[in-house]
């Protein structure tokens, strides 16, 4: 035999073992390739028929030609029970599989199934594992892989194999990983059609914490899925192997880290400014909105912002300048029927909307209206016969030194119980984890004396005496900015203690993932893993005290993101709580006070006039200092504005600033000045071109 007829026969020997393999039984019996790429349905290659895909999807590279990439919420194959593979009793099913996210609980990749009763399924679950499932003599078998075992953004081929004599083996990457050894016939579940990547029916989310605040939904794989096979064999270990390898070399699958989205970055224009914030796409394409549904407040100064987004809910966020997200909780009630009535629970923002009332030079004023609702779609306290419930407007004034108000309000007399004003909650996006975000003294409170003590981390925290009359909070963050919130004198700072050190330190995902971004009607989930965005701490929590005032109640707090630090905060926090006096030196001016809600100065023109100048002293001092005060002048609309401050001339710019205010009845003005004073401040401020506009 020459050595051209040896080449020959060594090229045609491999074809024709490969060929004796499928006839003897190792050919699938169902293999959905999604290389086909037809429109709404995908192709069985081993049966040349199709299958349909319910949902929203589209195909990216895989690790053998195309992959489908499910949207995480609507996507489903389904094949008819009467079209389905008949299986005798050993039988294997594998995939390649790449997560985005893990699934809310346990999802199929492929499955027949009559519930718990007969069939089979390979899933897989919310820890990062996956398990092959299936009937066996009247009772449900179980095979799970350990935690952890498909990483996120990574692929994986999975596969799990039934042998009637030996049991259930999973394999992950060609290596075993997991047996169970349980023997007989399965009982299959000829009548159920085929289903994958969704499960049969609405579930609910695992690791909640109450289940009467949890309802069951829909749900998809959230990643790519490749090369989905069905054997009515059960494959040997050497020949799984082969079928993890993929057919080029395997690039990473197209799943960039998702990261919340705040706007562009670094410092801009100071002002409010409607946006579309774009998230991912499969998230955004649950919104039918247009370009401007969500808010961002940028300041010229600093990269930091405060955020109003869908995904939150519309809560604001303040972001620091590296990315760190701090929010808070809406005015909260809750029972033990349906749990808890928050803006969380309004996933698709049916009741919760912000709109920009003021952005001008010297400040932004966005109003954000929602109605605490529960998992359940139900208002707080709903009127059968009106049909009317709570709301709550809160208002946000927002300075060009990253502080501003906060101040919900609502109809007196409506506020449900029990009730919880606010609950300060940083976030964790994908990726990121509780070490990322805060340091091991995670928080410093403060009252308006200057005494502090830093709260922390420890193991086995015990009770510690703390100063009194706490109205200062500031969260200690990775970032040069931290967020801080002053509270008025009469505060109740709760919970102002040490917490326990998680056994795994702060490199541990955040808390709870149901909200923000989450969907799922979910009043409480513990993480699992850091695949989607998360809140956490929550502590300390104060009770503000309220005001009630024509037929409204309401009360505020001083928010900030800056680099101050805890004295900087307390001396803010005076100017603010114990204002100065303003004593008017000009005729033609009257000055209703100090409005904390505001953060601001109220006088107005005795006539509606361009022209005029205002002169004011602020009788500030060590208890009343004066920070950056602003004032809002109403019925003067100067064409411009020179400033003296202490006899200083300061030009219009960063530390001056002013701003028009059109209303009904004509035009008002807002007045920030940049200075800090523990003695007497004089103003003056005179129109530098009279006229009426």
């Amino acid at each position: 035999m020459n050595g051209r007829v040896l080449i020959a026969l060594a090229f045609v020997f491999p074809a024709v073992l490969s060929e004796s393999l499928w006839a003897a039984g190792e050919k699938p019996v169902l293999w959905w390739s999604f290389d086909g790429q037809a429109a709404g349905a995908v192709k069985d290659a081993a049966s040349d028929t199709e299958d349909a895909i319910e949902g929203k999807f589209k195909y990216m590279p895989g690790p053998c030609g195309s992959a489908l990439k499910p949207d995480g919420y609507t996507t489903c194959i389904e094949r008819k029970a009467a079209k389905a593979p008949s299986l005798d009793s050993a039988f294997t099913v594998e995939a390649w599989i790449a997560h985005a996210a893990y699934p809310w609980n346990w999802c199929p990749v492929i499955a027949q199934q009559d519930a718990e009763n007969k069939g089979y399924r390979l899933a897989v679950g919310p820890n990062g594992d996956f398990s092959l499932e299936l009937a066996v003599g009247g009772k449900w078998q179980k095979c799970v892989s350990a935690r952890n075992i498909l990483p996120l953004r990574e692929w994986t081929h999975i596969a799990g194999t039934y042998d009637p004599q030996k049991g259930i083996t999973l394999f992950a990457n060609g290596k075993e990983a997991g047996r169970l050894d349980v023997q007989g016939k399965p009982d299959w579940a000829r009548d159920a059609n085929i289903r994958a990547l969704m499960n049969y029916e609405k579930v609910k989310p695992s690791n909640i914490h109450r289940p009467f605040g949890t309802l069951p939904g829909w749900f998809s794989i959230d990643g790519l899925v490749d090369e989905i096979k069905l054997y009515d064999t059960a494959l040997k270990a050497d020949r799984i192997k082969e079928d993890s390898k993929p057919n080029d070399k395997l690039a990473s699958p197209a799943l960039p880290l998702r990261k919340m989205p705040y706007g562009p970055e670094g410092p801009g224009r100071f002002g409010a400014y409607y946006c579309n914030l774009k998230y991912y796409e499969e998230w955004d394409n649950l919104w039918a909105v247009d370009e401007h549904p969500d808010i961002v407040v940028r300041f010229d100064r600093s990269a930091t912002r405060v955020v109003f987004w869908r995904g939150s809910r519309f809560s604001p966020a303040w972001v620091s300048e590296n990315g760190l997200w701090m929010a808070d909780q809406s005015v909260e009630s809750w029972n033990r029927i349906e749990g808890c009535f928050e803006h969380m629970q309004d996933r698709r923002c049916r009741y919760s909307h912000v709109r920009i009332i003021e952005s001008n030079d010297a400040r932004a004023v966005v109003h954000w209206r929602y109605a605490p609702v529960n998992s359940h779609d139900k208002l707080r306290d709903e009127d059968e016969k009106t049909t009317r419930a709570f709301w709550v407007d809160e208002y946000y004034y927002i300075y060009p030194d990253q502080m501003g108000i906060r101040k919900p309000t609502w109809k007196t007399g409506t506020l449900p119980r029990p009730i919880q004003f606010q609950e300060s909650l940083p976030f964790t996006g994908p990726g990121q984890l509780q070490s990322d975000v805060v340091n091991k003294d995670f928080a410093t409170v403060a009252n308006f004396k200057g005494q502090t003590e830093a709260l922390s981390y420890v193991k086995n925290p015990v009770r510690r005496e703390m100063p009194a009359d706490l109205t200062i909070q500031r969260y200690n963050f990775r970032s040069k900015n931290r967020p801080s919130i002053i509270f008025e004198p009469g505060n109740r700072m709760g919970r102002a203690t040490d917490r326990e050190m998680p056994s795994g330190g702060l490199d541990v995902p955040g808390s709870c993932n149901h909200w923000p971004v989450g969907q799922a009607a979910c009043d409480g989930r513990t993480a699992q893993a850091p695949d989607r965005p998360t809140h956490f701490l929550g502590f300390p929590i104060s009770r503000p005290p309220v005001h009630d005032k024509d037929g409204r109640s309401w009360w505020n707090g001083l928010y900030s993101m800056t680099e101050m630090d805890m004295a900087g905060l307390v001396f803010a926090g005076r100017s603010w709580a114990f204002a100065p006096r303003a004593a008017l030196k000009s005729k033609g001016f009257q000055c209703q006070g100090y409005d904390r809600a505001e953060r601001a100065y109220q006088l107005s023109k005795e006539k509606p006039a361009a022209d005029g100048k205002l002169e004011l002293t602020l009788d500030a001092s060590e208890d009343s200092p004066a920070f950056n005060p602003a004032f809002v002048v109403r019925h003067w609309h100067p064409r411009s504005l020179k400033l003296k401050l202490d006899g200083r001339q300061v030009p219009r710019g960063s530390d001056f600033r002013v701003g028009a205010r059109p209303t009904l009845e004509g035009e008002d003005v807002i007045i920030w000045i940049r200075a800090k004073s523990t003695k007497p401040l004089t103003i003056e401020l005179s129109a530098e071109q009279a006229g009426a506009r």
